[in-house]
């Protein structure tokens, strides 16, 4: 039975283009080190990878969600502290002035308190680094608490132009945390205020201000029997904050470690499946080109047989 010179042409153009498509999937493999760099290389497997790289982005994701929280709860923990600070020498100041008959020594004492309320309005009004203030729920583009003052620069009242909403930022797969912090909240409802709060009676600028009229005044029984305990009150509450900020940046650092755990196991994963060995892709190549250069020498044998069967 003789093969018609078409029909075997057809064959070995079949072949060599075959052998030549494998030699370009090789040498690509080699240069990029990558087995799988088009869909058609591998469909499942470059399913599985886009699928990989989908986990990654998100990843990615979260883990710059966390950053930024931490810097905001970092920043939060650190003006809380402050406010703490403030409470504490509030507190000695009204626990000296009860056995001050000085109005002197009061008049003094109620000039310390005006600083202390100067301090703790800095602190409320705290920004991230972002420049977002940190105190006012979720309206964050404008200082929380503002100051009225009288004639003398004596602040009179504060008020709270903040709400009491958080916003819930996600930092892992179904996981989220808020890192904002209401600065007030009377409704008796929703999360604590950290300056005011209804429910736990604290009410800093309101305390931090009557103690100071009442130095003014010489009120010593009302330092001693209302400023004193609400400022306790106030500590503690601040105490509670504190406390549930230290909880939020565990939380934080947990959710890090276990993002940078799965943003390593997702490297490792798409380099195991997509990661070309080199050695065993350059001896592919090898022989590949190997075949290539003898299917050449073959066809080109039988060509030439054919011509000189046809010449005779």
């Amino acid at each position: 039975m003789r093969i018609s010179t078409s029909l075997f042409a057809n064959s070995f153009l079949s072949q060599m283009n075959q052998l030549q498509s494998q030699q370009m999937q090789l040498q690509n493999q080699a240069t990029t080190g990558l087995k799988v760099s088009l869909p058609e290389d591998d469909p499942a497997t470059m399913d599985q990878a886009l699928n990989l790289q989908t986990q990654a982005a998100a990843n990615t994701q979260y883990q710059s969600n966390i950053t930024q929280l931490q810097n905001t709860a970092t920043t939060a923990a650190t003006a809380m502290n402050s406010l703490q600070t403030v409470i504490e020498q509030a507190g000695e100041i009204a626990t000296d002035a009860g056995g001050v008959n000085s109005s002197t020594q009061l008049a003094t004492y109620a000039t310390q308190v005006g600083n202390l309320i100067q301090e703790a309005l800095q602190a409320a009004n705290t920004q991230d680094t972002q420049g977002n203030y940190i105190f006012g729920g979720t309206i964050n583009n404008q200082p929380p608490f503002v100051a009225t003052t009288d004639s003398n620069g004596n602040v009179t009242a504060v008020t709270y132009q903040g709400n009491t909403d958080e916003s819930q930022t996600p930092i892992g797969a179904g996981q989220t945390v808020s890192a904002q912090v209401p600065g007030a909240n009377t409704t008796g409802s929703g999360p604590s205020g950290l300056l005011a709060d209804s429910r736990s009676g604290a009410n800093l600028f309101s305390d931090l201000i009557s103690l100071q009229q009442d130095l003014t005044s010489g009120n010593t029984t009302a330092i001693a029997s209302t400023d004193s305990p609400n400022l306790t009150t106030d500590e503690n509450h601040m105490v509670s904050s504190i406390a549930e900020n230290g909880v939020l940046q565990s939380t934080l650092e947990s959710a890090s470690t276990t993002a940078t755990q799965l943003g390593t196991s997702i490297t490792t994963q798409t380099s195991n499946l997509t990661s070309a060995d080199l050695a065993t892709t350059l001896t592919k190549l090898d022989q590949t080109q190997t075949a290539y250069q003898a299917a050449l020498q073959s066809g080109e044998m039988i060509m030439n047989l054919s011509i000189l069967n046809f010449l005779q």
